[in-house]
């Protein structure tokens, strides 16, 4: 089995980062720039669109950790307590549901591909699961690479570089010793299996201008026409379910 091909005909683009590096901005520019060029693009939200039992599992992370829901603000900042929680029973559990994860996204990308839409853009991939686990040791690696081999591997994987302190500022939510955790986490996938297009942290409207660049240049997305002006667009993305 090669997922590594199954995305033929449909380009796969992911966006993977800690809490508070800027992915939602970056997925709104990029869809705004590839709808421009007349390209069908569906963004898919990990969470809502992907993950198992998502409700459930927020619903129960809730109830027995007692932390914050939402999102939070610099204005309003919460204290969630979930995927920063850290135990071997916990451990176990999240490697069962990271499963059934993967073979949930297994599965839509090959519903998406019957669709006919031309660009499939994540919000969060599996990658943002497996940087919650300490991929530092051997057995982890080792999951993690059983992972990769269930999930169709994108065209293209962005991680969005930022620093801890800077993205906590920006989406106050976990520790910062969590988010540094899950930031070198990212970093040590990428050098076990360099899945990622790794975009320094730095102003938006750069970052958007190395995302844009990698995109047309290596996806040929852009049906013979010079990918646009790196400007702030905004623009509706349409959802899988």
């Amino acid at each position: 089995m090669d997922s590594q091909r199954e995305t033929r005909g449909m380009r796969v683009i992911s966006f993977s980062g800690i809490d508070g590096a800027g992915k939602s901005t970056q997925i709104e520019r990029l869809c705004a720039s590839l709808e421009q060029t007349g390209l069908s693009v569906r963004v898919i939200r990990f969470w809502d669109d992907v993950a198992a039992l998502a409700r459930f599992r927020g619903k129960v992370g809730h109830a027995v950790f007692r932390g914050d829901q939402g999102v939070g603000t610099p204005e309003v900042p919460i204290n969630r307590r979930d995927k920063n929680v850290q135990s071997c029973i916990l451990t176990v559990i999240r490697l069962c549901m990271y499963l059934a994860d993967a073979i949930s996204l297994r599965m839509l990308v090959k519903r998406a591909q019957r669709t006919g839409v031309e660009v499939l853009i994540f919000d969060r991939y599996i990658y943002d699961e497996l940087a919650n686990l300490k991929v530092h040791l051997p057995a982890m690696r080792a999951y993690a690479r059983a992972m990769m081999g269930i999930v169709p591997k994108p065209d293209i994987s962005y991680l969005l570089d930022a620093d801890p302190v800077a993205a906590r500022q920006r989406k106050p939510e976990y520790p910062l010793e969590f988010l540094d955790f899950n930031r070198k986490s990212y970093f040590a996938l990428h050098d076990c299996f360099g899945v990622f297009h790794v975009l320094p942290a730095s102003a938006a409207d750069d970052v958007e201008r190395e995302a844009l660049q990698v995109a047309f240049e290596n996806l040929s997305l852009a049906k013979h026409s010079p990918a646009p002006e790196t400007e702030t667009l905004s623009a509706q993305t349409s959802w899988v379910r």
